[in-house]
């Protein structure tokens, strides 16, 4: 087979794969985060397994160890995340009317006034035209109420879904993985194995050390945000703190939004007390200086190779694609994509082309 015959096969497999991504994307991503917890709880099953268990005793034990972990999160900080998130909702109109009317009458000169009085009534009778010019846009305002209440409706029952099918299917992929594994390999083409074999190898240790040490790095951010923001006395400080610890999946990302919101909240809270909000600030500052000096390089190392700003371009591409699935896919694809893109370039580099050489 030509080397050109061999890229179109590839390539083939390849849009294959993009397109049944791109088919079933709505129903994805239950599969999805299944196959990611048998992927990172596989080592865990074997090692139970060189104990002498069964492989199907090991895969009992790690659900129910997940299962009573969930339960226990659940009890203990759902509902106080969930009454912080109702009530936050709830405050965060008033927090931004707040923050703007104080920054009128700090600068006037850069910020509108915001405190102005609405139109009396003797005013809104003058003006009848004005008043059924917005009856269109009030129509058009409830339609749209009525659909983000469907959508809200049915983005309920894929989470429903998602809770239900997810753990089916980390049980069932978790139970075979090490079956899946070897039938997959028993059917690579055998002149290319070795090379195909190798790449997976550094696709897996890419995947799995950034994927593990980025969850350990998550949870410690998550924890110190949380306990740090409550602390020092910020309204609603665990609902952020956590927040900002589980986009921290993103490097730099989560403490950045984590920053702008707390720090938005205390403007609204503590207006006035600039080191209140000095302290507020300086808590994500922290957090970031030691995330990229030391969690970062300890937990993760920089042998992953996947860049931050990379990754947040594999986000954004897959998920403007494929929705929520993309996003689950977005990581190990591009660990993928990495590995086969250094591996083609140093095929480029010990070849013909780059070194300028003919075989005569």
């Amino acid at each position: 087979m030509t080397k050109r015959e061999t890229l179109t096969y590839w390539g083939i497999a390849a849009a294959g794969l993009l397109l049944f991504l791109y088919v079933f994307s709505g129903i994805l991503a239950p599969f999805l985060f299944g196959a990611a917890i048998a992927y990172m709880t596989d080592p865990l099953a074997d090692r139970l397994e060189a104990t002498g268990l069964s492989r199907v005793v090991a895969t009992v034990l790690i659900n129910i160890a997940a299962f009573l972990v969930v339960v226990i999160a659940v009890l203990s900080v759902a509902p106080l995340l969930i009454d912080q998130a109702q009530e936050l909702v709830q405050a965060a109109p008033g927090y931004v009317e707040d923050v703007a009317i104080k920054a009128h009458q700090a600068f006037p000169g850069l910020f509108p006034d915001f405190s102005a009085p609405a139109p009396t009534a003797a005013a809104a009778e003058g003006d009848e035209g004005a008043a059924s010019a917005l009856a269109e846009p009030a129509k058009r305002w409830g339609l749209s109420a009525l659909k983000r209440v469907v959508s809200g409706g049915l983005a309920f029952i894929d989470f429903l879904s998602v809770v239900v099918i997810t753990p089916i299917v980390a049980f069932y992929l978790l139970l075979d993985w090490d079956r899946l594994v070897a039938s997959i390999d028993s059917v690579l083409p055998r002149t290319h194995v070795d090379t195909i074999r190798k790449l997976a190898r550094e696709i897996d240790d890419t995947l799995s050390a950034f994927l593990r040490g980025q969850l350990l790095v998550c949870l410690i951010l998550g924890s110190f945000y949380a306990a740090a923001l409550t602390f020092a006395g910020l309204p609603y400080g665990a609902l952020v703190g956590i927040f900002a610890g589980i986009i921290s999946f993103v490097p730099f990302v989560g403490s950045m939004i984590g920053l702008l919101l707390s720090v938005g909240i205390a403007l609204a809270t503590f207006w006035g007390e600039w080191w209140h909000i000095a302290l507020i600030a300086g808590i994500f500052l922290f957090g970031q200086a030691v995330e990229g000096n030391v969690l970062t390089p300890l937990m993760v190392g920089e042998r992953v190779g996947l860049h931050p700003v990379w990754l947040i371009f594999a986000l954004s591409a897959f998920g403007s694609v494929l929705g929520f699935a993309g996003l689950l896919a977005a990581v190990p694809m591009a660990a993928s994509i990495g590995v086969v893109a250094r591996w083609g370039l140093n095929q480029y580099q010990q070849s013909q082309l780059y070194n300028g050489k003919s075989e005569g």
